[in-house]
């Protein structure tokens, strides 16, 4: 890296916006809280103080009004941030239906990170300003959390599954990228940086370097290498599941469950077939557990996803 990633107080992202009102009301709140138990516990010392001319005779033994208002008031006020903390939070898994997606790998101890057009990047992510970017996460080995302090976001990273995170980067410059979570010996090492260009210089830097096949074009490649053609194409003899109009839709299962056919179930269905068995069809289809490493995982999925009919 050229230079040192900047430190931000200021939210950096657009959801990270509201995650700073929101931290800065819950902060007031306390705060107001705090300050008025710490003034009435003085006030009532001086008051009550011993030697103060105070009378102390036939003191009241109820109050409603006090007891409805200190259980009342906080409850309202706790419920209403549930609301409003639970609206901010859900946003961060409602990507837009525009975001780019970019594959991330963690493994110990980086990060790499893939283009949609094949560009890869090891520790660093480059991201256009003002875009919607979608990252589609995995761990090749220990649990791994994708964080950056500036945006407002971490996910962990798990092996075996994915997870997703999105943003919309609103300033320009270079941010902190770490790990969150211990995963090992050189965990401290694991960081890097965000970097967010304007958008037609990033367009610039996305197609400089070496030309590397796309996602999908790869993905393609390895569909047709491994045979899925043979069995998924419209026109086979060999009765498997079709593809198209597959992702993004609801597959009824041999045991009278559903699921949502998204890159977990699909990556489930590639290497666990037997997991979860779509409705009329034998669990026949072999595993491809070994032949097919995370990078082709994530091409044959890019291209499984660029299929007519697929839906976020």
């Amino acid at each position: 890296m050229n230079e040192q990633p900047e430190t931000v107080f200021h939210s950096a992202s657009a959801l990270g916006a509201q995650v700073d009102t929101l931290f800065l009301a819950l902060l007031g709140i306390t705060g107001t809280a705090a300050l008025a138990v710490a003034a009435t516990v003085v006030a009532f010392t001086i008051r009550y103080r011993a030697g103060s001319k105070v009378n102390r005779n036939d003191p009241p033994v109820r109050a409603p009004w006090v007891e409805v208002s200190w259980t009342v008031l906080p409850l309202l006020i706790f419920m209403g941030v549930f609301a409003w903390s639970s609206a901010v939070f859900s946003q961060f898994y409602r990507a837009p239906s525009n975001a780019v997606r970019i594959h991330v790998l963690a493994k110990q101890w980086m990060w790499k990170l893939e283009h949609a057009n094949g560009k890869r990047e090891i520790d660093e992510l480059h991201v256009p300003l003002g875009v919607p970017i979608e990252l589609t996460m995995t761990s090749e080995d220990a649990i791994h959390s994708f964080y950056i302090p500036a945006f407002r976001v971490k996910q962990d990273v798990l092996p075996a599954r994915y997870t997703s995170l999105w943003f919309t980067a609103t300033r320009v410059g270079r941010f902190n990228l770490f790990c969150a979570e211990f995963c090992g010996t050189d965990h401290s090492r694991m960081h890097g940086a965000v970097v967010v260009m304007p958008p037609a210089q990033f367009a610039q830097w996305l197609a400089s370097g070496p030309i590397e096949p796309d996602l999908v074009t790869r993905g393609a490649r390895i569909y047709r290498d491994y045979g899925c053609s043979g069995c998924h194409e419209p026109k086979s003899t060999v009765h498997a599941p079709g593809l198209i109009d597959l992702y993004g839709s609801v597959v009824h299962l041999s045991d009278g469950a559903t699921a949502v056919a998204d890159d977990n179930y699909l990556r489930d269905s590639i290497l666990l077939p037997k997991k979860q068995v779509p409705a009329g069809f034998e669990p026949t289809m072999p595993s491809f557990q070994g032949q097919l490493d995370e990078d082709d995982l994530a091409a044959l999925l890019a291209y499984l996803r660029s299929m007519p009919g697929a839906t976020r």
